[in-house]
């Protein structure tokens, strides 16, 4: 080999191992102890789910899921953390909110009832609900393949005997989408301001990849834009999978994989977009590429009134400047007795965090 060839290749080992060093100081953003106390219920108030903040006021509004004997509310809190109002919802258990700063006003997935609804955003216990539209049944999406290593294929079959509205998501359009966890769907319901309960859902996809027969079980749940609208994520909690919807084409694929109980999302305002995985008590901040980068909170335990320490079950994340709020579910979910945290507490609470300046985009 002649001299020139050597350095040549000195040269190039040189580039190939200055970009491994590179690549290597990439870092994942860990911050186990980001989630603290943000708010607790009130007695008696259990299974906070939905969520969404005020732009105007920083209000934090809270939504309960609850299936017991306990009448399920709509909370606000002011940005304090003070509870300044509710509103009684009886049994109807609750899901996704949404505050539209168009009309001031607090847009609700309500399970019990399968309808969207709407209150005021300044609402006390005498302020009325007004419903925006009923969900429609269209039944399970059709079956589904996935396929296996060895080339073979599984074929999974849904069913379906309910609408489920779990997540909701304004464009800048003035469109309201929904995502239906049970019916495996994405609605959207045009100009939704405007409507008076008379509106009829649209069906933007209705997929087997957005429903699920894992657990959670619950198919579409979170939603959120891209910067730009042409892209819709959505969550699917049972198959811990992040699904990306091109909204010109509504052709629907994998986004990312492996987000143990992937719930609400919320996206930031540098192009992250934050999943509230429910089952890792973490919420984990995804770049671009699907690839995670950030994992914010965990759970460290009960404290000496019942309150979760950290997250527990996060639900629904939403953020306000540099700072989300996520709800603590805190639900039990499995038949057995004393196998779960969640069966420990006595007090429910809401978390804030701190939005980490995030370089990898």
């Amino acid at each position: 080999m002649n001299t020139r060839v050597i350095a040549a290749f000195g040269s190039l080992s040189l580039i190939l191992f200055a970009g491994a060093a590179s690549a290597a100081n990439r870092e994942m953003i860990l911050e186990r102890d980001a989630a603290e106390r943000f708010a607790t219920l009130p007695d008696g108030v259990r299974f906070p789910e939905g969520l969404a903040v005020s732009t105007k006021t920083g209000d934090v509004f809270v939504g309960t899921f609850d299936f017991g004997p306990n009448p399920n509310k709509l909370l606000r809190f002011d940005k304090g953390g003070h509870l300044v109002a509710q509103k009684d919802f009886d049994g109807q258990p609750l899901l996704g909110l949404l505050f539209n700063a168009a009309d001031n006003k607090v847009y609700i997935c309500n399970f019990g009832t399968q309808q969207i609804q709407r209150i005021r955003a300044d609402f006390n216990a005498a302020t009325p609900v007004e419903v925006v539209a009923a969900m429609p049944i269209i039944g399970p999406p059709a079956p589904r393949n996935e396929g296996n290593p060895d080339g073979s294929q599984d074929v999974i079959t849904f069913g379906s005997a309910r609408s489920a509205p779990n997540a909701l998501v304004f464009d800048k359009a003035g469109n309201l989408f929904v995502s239906d966890s049970f019916q495996g769907a994405i609605f959207k319901i045009a100009a939704a301001a405007a409507c008076t309960g008379s509106c009829v859902p649209t069906v933007v996809k209705h997929d087997g990849l957005l429903a699920t027969a894992g657990f959670p079980p619950f198919g579409a749940n979170g939603l959120a834009f891209s910067r730009d609208e042409k892209f819709l994520f959505v969550a699917n909690t049972g198959d811990d999978r992040v699904l990306k919807l091109e909204t010109s084409t509504t052709n629907l694929t994998v986004f990312a994989e492996s987000i143990n109980g992937a719930d609400g999302l919320v996206m930031g305002d540098d192009g992250t977009l934050w999943v509230a995985a429910n089952q890792a008590d973490e919420i984990v901040g995804l770049n671009a590429n699907g690839r995670p980068i950030a994992k914010l909170g965990e759970f460290v335990g009960i404290d000496d009134k019942g309150r979760p320490r950290g997250l527990l079950f996060p639900a629904s994340p939403a953020i306000l400047k540099n700072e989300m709020f996520v709800t603590n579910l805190a639900l039990p979910l499995t038949p057995a007795v004393g196998d779960e945290w969640e069966e420990d507490v006595t007090r429910w609470t809401v978390s804030r965090l701190r939005v980490p300046e995030v370089k990898d985009k």
